[in-house]
């Protein structure tokens, strides 16, 4: 009797058991198709595609890795223009409008990565600005755009990408060789500009002292104390601009915002907030 009983009982457990087993997998079953078909549609808008020819790097919360179309004047060409963008922080769960536009371009030997590296697109965005870090034709990830070696068609190629990433007024930054881009935009279309702040630019030698003067845009001057060759000779043409001021960064070489990042957005945000 004991034998039989204890038998009985072993069988019993072995069924509760596999039974046990089989609930488990149906539990575990259940939850993964729950997750596979639901999830994509929880997850926040930030991480999703933006469509065709518009990508996302989830580098920072409030920044944005992106690539649009742009066509130029006096081109039927595409091309895909790539941007690093950063916006002000959400405040209680929605959006900060940003008080102020903000254009970043970049040297020769330089694309939107160094703005990012160097923590001004996160700085600018932190005191409630919209910044924009384009790469240049040619530039990291833009490629090379077939248009005349003509200061207008690079001025015009600017003015077709304010209005692709919509910005209206920006200030723009336009360090060394982007100049031959920010100095005709100067010129052509001053009237999209709320300011401007040249650092040792190049192409300004392309435009006389009567052409700077009719120019009213704010600007700042910002050099390198050690630059003494563009630094210098572009200072002597952007002098005239009649709104101007002027800042020579000590012991800073050509890229001088490189050498003494810490003052150069110091003296940056100073600027800014006169808008």
């Amino acid at each position: 009797m004991e034998t039989n009983f204890s038998v009985s009982r072993r069988n019993m457990h072995t069924c509760s058991f596999n039974r046990s087993r089989l609930l488990a997998f149906l539990l575990v079953a259940g939850v993964t198709l729950v997750i596979y078909y639901l999830l994509p549609n929880t997850l926040p808008d930030s991480t999703r595609s933006l469509g065709p020819l518009q990508t996302i790097s989830m580098a920072s919360a409030n920044q944005l890795t992106v690539t649009v179309n742009v066509t130029v004047q006096k081109s039927s060409n595409l091309i895909d223009v790539f941007y690093r963008e950063t916006l002000p922080p959400q405040k209680s769960g929605e959006s900060q409008q940003p008080s102020l536009e903000v254009l970043l371009l970049h040297g020769q030997a330089f694309d939107s990565k160094t703005w990012e590296s160097l923590g001004t697109l996160s700085l600018l965005a932190e005191k409630g600005y919209r910044a924009v870090a384009v790469d240049l034709p040619g530039h990291g990830s833009t490629p090379l755009l077939d248009i005349d070696k003509v200061e207008k068609d690079r001025a015009d190629f600017l003015l077709a990408f304010l209005n692709a990433v919509g910005l209206q007024t920006p200030v723009i930054v336009s360090p060394s060789m982007s100049g031959h881009f920010s100095i005709p935009f100067l010129m052509f279309h001053a009237q999209r500009l709320k300011g401007f702040v040249p650092i040792a630019p190049t192409g300004t030698n392309l435009y006389n002292a009567d052409q700077y003067q009719k120019i009213q845009t704010p600007t700042l001057i910002v050099f390198g104390e050690l630059d003494t060759n563009l630094g210098v000779r572009s200072l002597q043409n952007l002098k005239h601009l009649p709104h101007h001021s002027v800042f020579k960064i000590p012991t800073a070489r050509h890229a001088c915002y490189l050498d003494e990042p810490h003052l150069f957005h110091k003296t940056l945000l100073d600027f800014l907030t006169k808008f």
